[in-house]
């Protein structure tokens, strides 16, 4: 599989960064997500730890976007606190973000471009979300027609 790299949104990656910088403290939240809304809004998440398995950066993200009315995503980044820089979507977070919106870019390669994910660098990219997956797995495929 050829991996199709596209323009990296630095904006995105910045804000990202910078609500990790300033939203993230303590140990319950420890991860930033931001999204390009088809429309050109940017919506934000943290994650939510808990010890039951707390929800990622992006999943939060998910039900943010919808609550603020966003059901159309183009590019989605997630970003570590404590200058961790750009970190890619766990197997959970790939699958989900990938059912809501096949079309999605997810920026990746952040720890090549040593900006501490200040979206500066050139190690990023963006990648097709089913680029991800490996034999991709699409839920929507695989459920039956109502009769």
């Amino acid at each position: 599989m050829t991996t199709r790299t596209d323009d990296v949104d630095h904006e995105l990656v910045r804000a990202a960064a910078e609500v990790a910088r300033t939203r993230c403290r303590g140990d319950n939240h420890t991860m930033a997500a931001a999204a390009r809304a088809r429309d050109g809004r940017i919506v934000m998440a943290v994650n939510a730890y808990h010890f039951t398995g707390g929800p990622c950066a992006e999943l939060v993200l998910i039900g943010a976007a919808a609550a603020q009315g966003v059901y159309e995503l183009e590019t989605v980044v997630a970003v570590g606190d404590r200058g961790r820089g750009v970190v890619p979507p766990c197997g959970r977070c790939r699958q989900a973000l990938l059912d809501y919106y096949p079309d999605l870019r997810i920026i990746v390669g952040g720890g090549e471009d040593g900006d501490g994910g200040q979206g500066q660098g050139q190690g990023l990219r963006a990648v097709p979300v089913a680029e991800l997956l490996p034999s991709t797995y699409v839920w929507a495929d695989h459920q039956l027609d109502a009769e």
